[in-house]
């Protein structure tokens, strides 16, 4: 693969950002700046990474405010309002893709009833179900599966193995990463009798003698519909909804083995981190964020602009712009204090101790 250069110039004027020093200067990637060479860009966003900078070869510098990138030992340099927003504008004007080829690989197999938007490519060994439709500009990876009437927006980008369900909606500009799959029918299953899980709910521990039965599943008649610009990580999962669809709003971002139950809905500009699991039917808001390992109990609602941190367990709901932790999730400062008192605990209990101890003495002198 032939590497494409770009100026500094050319680079500034991208990124919206002033550029200072030999704009001409070519560079053909970016580098972290310990190992950058001379044909590299350092990224170096704040004054921790001074030092470094010294220790690669590199002439040009993406730097902080302030920087003074003369005594830096830089030729040139691009300094924007917020270096790590201009990171990216660099990584995407660099990016090599993946190798995929244009056009339709022989291999693979399109229903002769599907769309085709102009300039799609199709990897080998990709099924496209009938009826389905695929917008302009979109990228189809190897080994995919687009199933029966599903729809995809235009310039679309999907790696390798990504599953696409029947009936699935997808808008512009979609990004799946390998092994995503959207569009398996939801986890729902019930019994003829009340079963012994809806007793201990109803009673937070009692079964109430309830018999043993088998389990009949109930169909996903609804499918999954998602906006534009949504991205969704390697291996992550979003059910079917039972009756009507499971919903993701515009530019929502879906990290690694992320799962979305059945009749979800999650807002516009959210942010799920990896490993998050979402219980059926939870109504999430607009730029809601969930932290790595955020479990979310069903039928609850999560409120504009709440953030979660990592490992949060989310049982009841939570109003707009509150910041939760812990198990179950309560207020940030709330669950801080509370392990604070925790850590307590030990030395609470030994001058509790210390004091039975000398009641008891006192006692006995009298």
């Amino acid at each position: 693969m032939t590497e494409t250069s770009h100026s500094v110039q050319e680079i500034a004027a991208a990124l919206g950002s002033e550029a200072h020093g030999d704009t001409s200067l070519r560079v053909s990637r970016a580098s972290e700046p310990q190992t950058a060479g001379p044909d590299d860009i350092a990224i170096a966003t704040s004054q921790t990474y001074a030092d470094a900078l010294s220790s690669g070869q590199a002439r040009v510098g993406l730097l902080w405010q302030g920087a003074d990138w003369e005594a830096l030992g830089l030729k040139a340099a691009i300094i924007p309002n917020r270096p790590r927003y201009a990171m990216s504008g660099i990584t995407k004007l660099m990016d090599p893709g993946q190798g995929f080829g244009a056009g339709i690989h022989p291999s693979a197999v399109i229903d002769a009833t599907a769309e085709l938007g102009a300039g799609v490519s199709v990897g080998p060994f990709t099924v496209i179900g009938a009826g389905a439709k695929i917008g302009a500009g979109s990228v189809i990876g190897p080994q995919c599966f687009i199933g029966w009437n599903a729809e995809i927006g235009e310039d679309a980008f999907l790696r390798e193995g990504v599953g696409i369900g029947a009936r699935v909606r997808i808008g512009a500009r979609f990004i799946a990463q390998p092994g995503a799959r959207v569009g398996g029918d939801g986890f729902s299953f019930v019994t003829p009798d009340r079963s012994a899980v809806e007793a201990t709910r109803s009673t937070l521990g009692d079964q109430q003698e309830t018999e043993a039965q088998s389990w009949t599943r109930i169909h996903s008649l609804g499918a999954v519909t998602l906006g534009d610009d949504i991205e969704i990580g390697m291996n992550s999962v979003i059910d079917c909804g039972t009756i009507r669809d499971t919903i993701v709003g515009d530019r929502t971002k879906i990290d690694n083995l992320v799962h979305i139950g059945h009749n979800c809905v999650v807002g516009t500009d959210c942010l799920l981190c990896g490993c998050v699991g979402i219980a059926g039917s939870v109504d999430i808001g607009n730029y809601v964020i969930l932290g790595g390992q955020v479990g979310v109990s069903d039928n609850i609602f999560i409120g504009d602009g709440v953030i979660a941190g990592g490992g949060s367990k989310i049982l009841s709901n939570v109003p707009a712009g509150r910041s939760i932790l812990g198990y179950p999730a309560v207020k940030m400062e709330t669950h801080v204090e509370s392990y604070k008192a925790t850590r307590r605990l030990p030395r609470i209990l030994r001058d509790v101790a210390a004091l039975q101890k000398a009641v008891f003495k006192s006692g006995q002198s009298d």
